[in-house]
């Protein structure tokens, strides 16, 4: 299987809403072909999720994966995470890095920018925050990476209740193998809870 294979379950018969919200994963320059954390899929899915951020700004969250300014700032076993990459620490990566790619930075305002220092946007109270305040019932997931900050999201947002909807050729990784095996495990292990999906079939039935 391609680092872009279908493994998609398809949607519910549930209605994308008015108060569904897109969520982006750390679509960012740090993880671009210019960045210390490349993610060689990542310009092939941009277009889409340009897309589909596009369709309804205003129903859009960014989340940046922010790096601390020094490993020491970190608690437990991300201070040798950070020793490891130490080039990714603020104290010597370019601030531009943790920019949003260009393509994306257009929507905002009047899509939101959440950051955060975890895997997880759901570590930060200020996604949880916003999501209640807006009343949103439903996320389509884009983003980077497949197996590690869009699965470590996804299951936060399972674990909060909210209805998923992962758009499987708007996802990408550095690993293609642990790609594809994510779409399986999503597919498989979580249909009740994770709506697998192609863009054009989100963009189908997302609309006013």
């Amino acid at each position: 299987m391609g680092p872009l294979s279908n493994n998609a379950g398809g949607l519910s018969e549930l209605p994308l809403t008015d108060r569904t919200v897109h969520l982006c994963v750390d679509m960012q320059v740090l993880f671009s072909d210019v960045g210390p954390w490349p993610t060689p899929w990542l310009n092939r899915v941009l277009p889409i999720v340009t897309e589909i951020a596009g369709r309804f700004p205003e129903r859009t969250i960014f989340t940046r994966f922010i790096t601390p300014q020094r490993p020491d700032e970190m608690p437990g076993m991300w201070r040798p995470y950070y020793q490891r990459w130490h080039e990714t620490t603020r104290e010597h990566l370019h601030p531009d890095m943790l920019e949003l790619m260009p393509q994306l930075h257009r929507f905002v305002p009047p899509a939101h920018v959440i950051d955060k220092m975890r895997y997880s946007a759901f570590a930060e109270q200020a996604l949880v925050a916003h999501l209640q305040e807006r009343d949103a019932d439903g996320l389509i997931v884009t983003g980077s990476e497949t197996d590690v900050c869009v699965l470590a999201t996804v299951l936060g947002a399972v674990d909060f209740g909210y209805r998923v909807v992962l758009v499987t050729d708007a996802i990408c990784s550095s690993s293609d193998e642990g790609h594809d095996a994510m779409l399986e495990v999503y597919h498989r292990r979580f249909a009740m809870q994770i709506e697998t999906a192609e863009a054009r079939t989100v963009l189908a039935r997302w609309h006013r």
